[in-house]
């Protein structure tokens, strides 16, 4: 769980940085890259300092975590690079954003450990 955290972090501090090019030198896909990683970063701080991870939660985070990857990846490649990650990585990102918050959900009806 410690990835988690760690993870947490790193995404804080990117949309942090992030946050701040946008403002100053421009860029609307910069700016939406950032603000979907401080959006996220809270979530996985608390899934790393949660006393009690399941798997399926565990496979949420993990699961979102990619699908944030593709997602600002791709907005942050076309803005610096001019190309896109691969054609549709941003929508395939988003999906697995939704799909990994919606195993979070289901994951308040799986085993809890004592």
């Amino acid at each position: 769980m410690t990835l988690f955290i760690l993870a947490g972090g790193l995404i804080g501090a990117a949309g942090v940085g992030l946050s701040a090019y946008g403002a100053h030198a421009g860029g609307d896909t910069v700016a939406t890259a950032a603000q979907f990683l401080l959006f996220h970063a809270p979530l996985f701080v608390a899934l790393g300092l949660h006393a009690n991870p399941n798997r399926l939660r565990s496979a949420g985070g993990g699961i979102l975590g990619l699908g944030l990857a593709l997602f600002c990846g791709d907005l942050l490649l076309r803005h610096f690079a001019g190309t896109r990650l691969f054609p549709m990585a941003a929508p395939a990102g988003g999906i697995a954003m939704m799909l990994g918050w919606l195993v979070i959900a289901a994951s308040a009806f799986g085993a809890r450990s004592r």
